[in-house]
């Protein structure tokens, strides 16, 4: 099991790399300083293999156990982007770079996962090998995507893959996981329609695209209430609604955009697919043109059942209790490590933030008395998957 004293030791130094990361915020692929620090540090410690630019902008460090004889590898993943926020809050290491922050917790993601490689490169307690993985560009970017697509898992020979994210609301040091989705597949639409503008006080004269618009975004939620199986879910949500400039034109067109969420593939299918009927069936009944990008994002993120139970046990074996919710409810919010578990079995756990802020909120604070928490899971899965042989 993890040494305690070791990673107290390890954990002032962590502190202060994720507060210079937060300092510091970089967004979507765009992660050039912190990509840096990660590889700098990830040097520093004796990591075996350092490779930057994978998948454009992310980095990977190999750490080979004391032993070889298993021929087990397992990747560890962290994503280190932040979000175009402006932080509100008054802390001496908030964001210097105004209108972003890391107001996901990816600052600390990032340094729990460099904790546990500073402490696996000194002790090497087990047999076989650890792929660190650093990702970018993980909200909307598909930085997994992008790793995976440069090769990433034949590249490091990584057999096994697990990612962490921290959940506010949780109690620090608990766990939240389940078997099967646990986030959902993201999907984007940007809508046009086009009809014929005019004067507002002549509609009969025009083709009125907000009047169709309106009828669509509200035959939409009919693909939640009366085409989904009602224990099965999906959301669609119209976020954006634009159209006209003047308060007596009936402008000629509308364009809306949103998206659609879903956690099993047979409903991904079945939403695109009433999307497009109604959108086509109301834009020809009210006399609208139009034009769809439906654009297939996200997947469910699902996480296989052996490797779910697994580290549920790591974490009550490292922990000493029953420190793991194993039924939390999945979310419709989207994560592009469902990329990488489609490549590798593997599963993805929420480690509690307590009570802070909403994740993507101006006063989020990822909370530093994770860290331990996240480097202890991180070291213990890494020696219970690979455990040392005896002499």
């Amino acid at each position: 099991m993890p040494k305690s004293e070791l990673i107290a030791a390890i954990e002032p130094e962590i502190v202060e790399i994720r507060r210079d990361l937060h300092r510091h915020p970089e967004l979507l692929f765009d992660v050039h300083r912190t990509a840096g620090v990660v590889a700098e540090k990830l040097r520093a410690w004796g990591v075996d293999t350092v490779e930057t630019g994978i998948g454009r902008t992310g980095v990977v460090g190999v750490i080979r156990g004391r032993g070889q004889g298993s021929g087990k590898v397992i990747g560890l993943r962290a994503d280190m982007d932040a979000l175009p926020i402006h932080e509100e809050t008054n802390l001496p290491h908030r964001s210097t770079v105004p209108g972003k922050m890391h107001a996901c917790g990816h600052d600390g993601h990032t340094s729990m996962l460099l904790g546990a490689a500073k402490y696996l490169a000194e002790t090497r307690d087990f047999d076989g090998t650890v792929v660190l993985i650093f990702q970018p560009a993980e909200e909307g970017g598909g930085g997994g995507r992008e790793m995976c697509e440069d090769g990433m898992m034949a590249r490091f020979g990584i057999q096994e893959v697990y990612g962490m994210h921290n959940m506010p609301g949780l109690p620090v040091g608990q766990f939240a996981i389940r078997k099967g989705p646990i986030m959902a597949a993201t999907d984007g639409f940007v809508l046009k329609l086009e009809g014929r503008g005019g004067h507002a006080a002549k509609p009969n004269e025009t083709i009125d695209p907000i009047v169709g618009a309106c009828q669509i975004v509200s035959a939409l939620q009919t693909i939640a209430s009366r085409n989904a199986d009602p224990l099965d879910s999906v959301v669609v949500s119209v976020t954006t609604f634009h159209a006209g400039d003047a308060f007596n034109v009936i402008p000629q067109t509308v364009e809306i955009k949103g998206t659609v969420r879903s956690l099993t593939p047979a409903m991904r299918d079945l939403a695109e697919t009433r999307f497009r009927e109604i959108v086509a069936g109301t834009s020809q009944a009210f006399g609208l043109s139009h034009t769809l990008d439906y654009q297939r994002g996200y997947p469910v993120t699902f996480n296989h059942a052996a490797q779910t139970d697994f580290v549920a046990e790591t974490a009550r074996s490292v922990f000493a209790g029953d420190v793991v919710d194993t039924e939390v409810a999945p979310t419709m919010g989207g994560e592009d490590f469902s990329f990488m578990l489609e490549e590798r079995p593997g599963a993805y756990i929420f480690i509690g933030n307590g009570d802070s802020a909403g994740l993507h909120h101006p006063a989020y604070e990822f909370n530093d008395a994770a860290i331990p928490v996240g480097i202890a899971y991180w070291a213990g899965l890494v020696e219970t998957a690979m455990p040392a042989r005896s002499a």
